[in-house]
């Protein structure tokens, strides 16, 4: 049920998560996965287990005003927010955010359910892991690696590689435990 005012803007609520397959069924093809994550991705990589298992398919939602160079490959189920800047050669994984604002030079890889926070700047040819969040406002310099499900926490300043499973921040970056 849709609490929303007649004329509203908002669209109908179809269903919850239980009522995937049944909508389907009815020709529902397209879902997108509206969840984000704070260095936990495991609701929307389950979700997006679901919903493949099912057979929808996860387009990409990107906002008009970001900035996406032609030879830029995004993979399904991701967001662009807006004024997001994702510059040549990229390569952006299956369902990832990339926020409001950030930005992510040429050459960058962005793995699978991975989150690039608002404001966050990802200089050029920066690889970022699978499940890995950076934080809002964090800057990543040139060539540098970040694993997977890691965590960069806001506003750090990244001047070296991080590896796997790791929580980070600071200026300089600095793992904590």
């Amino acid at each position: 049920v849709n609490d929303a005012a007649p004329n509203s803007a908002l669209p109908p609520i179809v269903g919850g998560d239980c009522d995937l397959k049944r909508l389907y069924e009815q020709g529902w093809s397209d879902a997108f996965i509206a969840v984000g994550s704070v260095g936990d991705t495991s609701v929307r990589e389950k979700l997006f287990a679901l919903l493949r298992s099912i057979g929808f398919t996860m387009p990409s939602i990107i906002d008009p005003t970001s900035v996406i160079a032609e030879n830029v490959n995004v993979g399904c189920g991701c967001y662009i927010g807006k004024r997001a800047v994702i510059n040549a050669e990229c390569k952006i994984g299956e369902c990832v955010i990339v926020n409001t604002g950030a930005i992510v030079e040429h050459d960058c890889t962005v793995g699978r359910f991975s989150h690039i926070a608002p404001g966050a700047v990802l200089c050029g040819n920066v690889c970022i892991g699978d499940y890995t969040h950076i934080g809002a406002g964090a800057s990543l310099k040139q060539g540098i690696a970040v694993g997977s499900r890691t965590l960069i926490g806001l506003g750090s300043v990244v001047l070296r590689d991080f590896s796997d499973n790791v929580k980070a921040l600071g200026n300089p970056c600095r793992e904590i435990e």
